[in-house]
């Protein structure tokens, strides 16, 4: 039996396919290498393609035994979903829905979906908790939320189980260094800040210094990147033991602020990094910071890896190492 990951040369599908690999589960990736990498996939069988392939899809699951489906392949940038959100729309929604077409076509009951933090919008309190509401603030957290909805009838309707899993700012790498973050554009803050102690930007821009928070930059709940793949691991044993579909917030549990991040990363790196503070940007709230403790009490899911030191000392063995990524 086979796990198929969708999305599997991405950041975190690389590193959940390297986390099943290690379990010695069989794996078969599917992804459109759109921003995805060949070379992060350290194992397992490619498929490249895309998800609105149906004649692909069909091939896929009667070549393979699927067990099980882990959903990371979607477009992901808040902006660009702001400008594009017929892309958004047409890839991660139409395009989850020719998955769990192809899915229950073959007879497959199982999906753990990665979703986001930005389903719930503006937070109305912190830590942010499962049952709070879901208003998304921009298309690709409404994409996401609509895509958690039509998982819901799908098992109403049709029996296919799901776990979402909402998750804040991944970070960090593999612990081997072989394969990290490599994002184009990079729009995450650890890999610029570090792409500036690399000297491939001039500075880092912080947005906004008067927030009411402690330092007075925002603050974020930062998760490992492996402890993500470990608690995608969890959610497939949580259905293959037979239990309902579920959605659970993964998180730090607690929040750094930006000044933090780029303190921390002088420490790390030994390189004095260039700040420019500029305006807020619209629709950045001060505080986000997950409650994750349903995880922790159900999936039976710790993070590891929870101080910045750990975090961002990862993420420099890989972007030390890889100043181009994966070259591509």
């Amino acid at each position: 039996m086979a796990i198929l990951v969708t999305g599997g040369a991405g950041y975190i599908g690389s590193h959940t396919v390297a986390e099943l690999l290690d379990q010695g589960e069989e794996v078969v990736v599917i992804d459109s290498l759109e921003t995805g990498h060949r070379a992060a996939l350290l194992g397992g069988k490619l498929y490249e393609g895309d998800l609105r392939d149906k004649g692909l899809l069909k091939q896929l699951f009667s070549e393979n035994d699927i067990d099980a489906v882990i959903h990371f392949a979607a477009n992901s940038l808040v902006g660009e979903s702001m400008k594009n959100p017929v892309k958004y729309y047409d890839n991660n929604v139409y395009g989850t829905l020719c998955l769990l077409e192809a899915m229950e076509e073959a007879g497959v009951k199982r999906i753990v979906f990665s979703s986001t933090a930005a389903t719930y919008g503006e937070p109305e309190k912190v830590p942010i908790e499962e049952a709070d509401r879901t208003l998304p603030t921009n298309v690709y957290g409404e994409t996401k939320l609509t895509m958690e909805r039509m998982m819901s009838w799908f098992d109403t309707v049709l029996g296919i189980k799901y776990v979402s899993l909402r998750y804040f700012n991944a970070a960090g790498s593999h612990a081997s260094g072989v394969i990290g973050e490599d994002h184009r554009p990079e729009s995450h803050l650890i890999p610029l800040v570090l792409q500036t102690a690399l000297k491939q930007r001039p500075s880092i821009s912080v947005f906004g210094d008067d927030y009411s928070t402690a330092d007075g930059t925002c603050i974020r709940d930062y998760i490992h990147v492996s402890d993500l793949a470990d608690a995608h691991l969890r959610a497939v044993d949580y259905l293959r033991s037979g239990k309902d579909s579920n959605v659970f917030n993964l998180g730090n549990g607690q929040g750094f602020s930006v000044k933090e991040v780029i303190e921390t990363a002088i420490r790390v790196t030994g390189v004095d990094i260039p700040v420019v503070t500029e305006p807020r940007r619209a629709g950045d709230p001060a505080i986000l910071v997950a409650s994750s403790d349903k995880a922790r009490s159900v999936l039976g899911w710790t993070p590891s890896k929870v101080t910045l030191e750990e975090i961002i000392g990862s993420a420099w063995k890989w972007h030390s190492s890889h100043p181009n990524g994966y070259g591509k």
